[in-house]
């Protein structure tokens, strides 16, 4: 398969190099610090604000959306994969580009789905970073990896659709940004198992929408971000913020999945590719027992394994994203399982390697390592578990091979 680029791609890949080495990484220290500082952590950098802009005023924004090239940059998978392991070499680097989740897989909802009242006041402020939102899918209840057990309820009353129940892990919703949800429920209980679940549009300040808590990632509260517990109580919103019709949640969401997941795996084979050159350069200036750490047999089959690794990850994301702009989400789903599988796992592995080279230092503030182990193990859960996609991937081979 030829991965071969444009030149406009290879023309992006170069600025957003650029753009990451002269604004991004620089501005990591003082982002964290200006949280850290705070007496509310719930606040917003002035830092990402000043990289937005300065991403804009570049031409380097939204270039994730591959199908609408009157909002995004007319970019296939592909073509975009690059640049999304560029920005996932930094936990704020996807942001500075309008790039990161859940917005960009909200975005390409409301842009495949959305009516255009629906577009216009939410996906417009959302392409212009003004906002920012969240998806509430997750429940506490139940097995939310089998999303036909979700018991949030949509009922529909007159002109309006009324919403109850509990979800957590909605990522974005503690963000002072966040305006607008999408919310998956149940909109008919007797209908076929998987035209149960409909999508519809909440703005976080409705009557009823209650934010319980942040829920904290291995201690942290990953503010401003974060992940919320939400309760919906007797939540009214118009008919019309219906995403789609009755029945088609499930679909949507699967429609949604398939690109997120090309981004999740590209940002983390950049987080990897950053440790493993985080590890090289520890282990080049170490000495331990008369030696360097580079010159250690161990730390070197580490680097060899991890290069090894990184480079198979990278390969077969490509391939997947190659495959949905050649055929369809549906008929490329045993490459997204694969890289589902692979590429987490993969980039927990090797920064887990990178936290060892650097000793205690690793599991501290003062590299990026603990908080990319933190998204790298999130992820082996989000948008699916492994064990998920390794028996959709396994049920598919044995119907190709066995016979």
């Amino acid at each position: 398969m030829n991965f071969s680029f444009t030149d406009k791609v290879d023309s992006l890949v170069a600025r957003v190099e650029a753009f990451m080495d002269d604004n991004v990484y620089p501005a990591e220290q003082e982002y964290h610090d200006y949280i850290e500082g705070s007496a509310n952590r719930w606040v917003i950098p002035p830092v990402m604000e000043t990289l937005k802009e300065k991403a804009k005023a570049a031409g380097l924004w939204n270039l994730f959306l591959a199908e609408f090239e009157d909002y995004g940059a007319g970019l296939s998978n592909l073509e975009y994969a690059p640049l999304a392991e560029i920005m996932g070499r930094s936990m704020i680097g996807s942001e500075a580009f309008n790039c990161s989740a859940p917005d960009t897989g909200n975005m390409e909802v409301l842009a495949r789905y959305g009516t255009q009242p629906q577009r216009d006041e939410w996906l417009v402020p959302l392409l212009n970073g003004e906002i920012r939102s969240a998806f509430a899918m997750t429940e506490p209840a139940v097995a939310s990896s089998d999303a036909t057990n979700i018991q949030c309820t949509i009922d529909k009353q007159d002109n309006e659709y009324v919403i109850n129940g509990r979800k957590w892990w909605t990522s974005g919703a503690p963000d002072p940004r966040c305006k607008i949800m999408i919310v998956m429920g149940k909109t008919d209980v007797n209908a076929p198992r998987h035209s149960q679940q409909s999508q519809i549009l909440v703005p976080v300040d409705t009557k009823g929408v209650t934010i319980v808590r942040p829920l904290k990632v291995f201690g942290s509260d990953d503010a401003p971000h974060g992940h919320a517990e939400i309760l919906f109580e007797n939540v009214r919103v118009p008919a019309s913020n219906l995403i789609g019709g009755e029945g088609e949640g499930f679909a949507i969401a699967q429609g949604r999945l398939g690109p997120g997941r090309i981004h999740h795996c590209m940002r983390l084979i950049g987080c990897a590719q950053r440790a493993l050159e985080l590890m090289c350069a520890r282990a080049e200036s170490r000495v331990a027992f008369g030696r360097k750490l580079s010159e250690q047999g161990s730390v070197r089959e580490d680097i060899a394994k991890s290069i090894c690794e990184i480079e198979q990850a990278r390969l077969l994301t490509l391939k997947a994203a190659a495959r949905m702009d050649d055929v369809s989400y549906k008929e490329a789903r045993d490459l997204i399982a694969m890289i589902k599988i692979v590429a987490p796992t993969m980039a927990q592995t090797v920064i887990d390697r990178a936290i060892q080279v650097h000793g205690a230092m690793g599991l501290s503030q003062d590299t990026f390592l603990a908080e990319a182990f933190a998204y790298a193990r999130t992820v082996r859960l989000a948008d699916g578990p492994d064990q998920v996609h390794m028996s959709s991937l396994g049920k598919q081979i044995v119907g190709r091979y066995a016979a």
